[in-house]
């Protein structure tokens, strides 16, 4: 059995644009292998391309290009009933929890959905107790089972939307953006769920944030994406103290540092400049535009991800191995400044 449980070889999410007429690069030639049993976390700016990412290793957004394989079965060329029985191995959970969850449907049908579609637990009885066991997986009372979720916080509308993942027993958990709707205090107990339930039930998760401080806490492995590519990808402690990549090197330094001391004296990379547009990505290295080391091969040649560092991080920058003559007139630099 291999040890990868998800697989990507070049995959492409590509929208048509009508005008101008072209098309929006949401996910551009992307390679990922996420491992049996870890948390791989997946970082990023709004724009980027990770929800699409997310959506297309499910096939809930069809890829243009490239393949997916989940267990060693081909993704993209399964017809209704094969995605069927792969949707039952791999759960979603969604960024709003309001948004995702009817308001005329109680609990205990929300979470028994899935139970109805893949035919488990056959009786009504059998389900009805299978709901309450969820429920309690997630750390809500089964008596909550008849309330609607308007009479829930979100962070119990959130447990709810995670109960109903699971109820097909699932191998592979996507969450996308899974806490930013919530409240600061409520999103380190959902942290802390997901940490407890990918340990208890061996689940293998993707857990999709543009908080990089929440996915540290969680991930065992990050990747970071700009304009629908991985740029660096590594070990989360590696990623989290040596960042090999100079646009990860300005995520991080935008995350507090717990020591009021030192947060005085954190010096803060503001990149300049807004993120390009997917319809309109840059020659070259994707991020050359905004990037204080731009020099010579950057504006020609598209960067590929090579391993770096002593870690095993990879990483796609001209700075590792490639000399050349810095650009002294990029459109965009950064600045430091202190942090506020």
């Amino acid at each position: 059995m291999s040890d990868v449980l998800v697989s990507a070889r070049g995959l492409e999410v590509h929208f048509p644009v009508r005008s101008p007429k072209g098309v929006l690069r949401a996910v551009d030639g992307v390679d990922l292998d996420i491992h049996r049993g870890e948390t791989l976390g997946l970082v990023g700016e709004s724009g980027c391309g990770k929800s699409t990412l997310g959506n297309a290793l499910l096939r809930l957004v069809p890829p243009t290009g490239g393949t997916v394989t989940f267990d060693g079965t081909d993704v993209t060329a399964l017809d209704r009933r094969g995605l069927t029985t792969m949707r039952r191995r791999a759960g979603m959970v969604f960024q709003d929890p309001f948004a995702s969850l009817d308001p005329r449907r109680t609990v205990a049908q929300t979470v028994a959905e899935p139970l109805e579609v893949h035919g488990l637990h056959g009786g009504r009885r059998e389900r009805a107790a299978r709901v309450g066991e969820l429920l309690e997986l997630v750390g809500l009372d089964p008596t909550v089972a008849g309330r609607y979720p308007h009479e829930f916080s979100g962070g119990q509308r959130q447990r709810v939307g995670i109960a109903r993942a699971l109820a097909g027993e699932p191998d592979f958990l996507v969450c996308d953006e899974a806490i930013a709707s919530l409240d600061v205090s409520v999103q380190a107990q959902v942290l802390n769920l997901l940490r407890r339930l990918q340990r208890q039930l061996g689940l293998t998760l993707l857990f999709i944030s543009h908080d990089l401080s929440a996915v540290r806490h969680v991930a065992d492995r990050i990747a970071v994406m700009y304009l629908g590519r991985i740029v660096e990808i590594g070990p989360a402690a590696a990623v989290g103290a040596d960042p090999q990549m100079p646009y990860t090197q300005a995520l991080l330094s935008a995350v507090p540092v717990p020591h009021p001391a030192r947060e005085r004296e954190r010096r803060r990379i503001v990149l300049r400049g807004d993120v390009p547009s997917p319809s309109a990505v840059p020659s070259g290295c994707r991020f050359r535009t905004r990037c204080p080391h731009a020099f010579e091969p950057c504006p020609t040649v598209d960067p590929a991800l090579q391993p770096v560092g002593a870690a095993g991080q990879l990483a796609a920058c001209h700075l590792h191995g490639v000399v050349g003559t810095p650009v002294t007139d990029a459109p965009e630099g950064v600045t430091e400044q202190p942090a506020s």
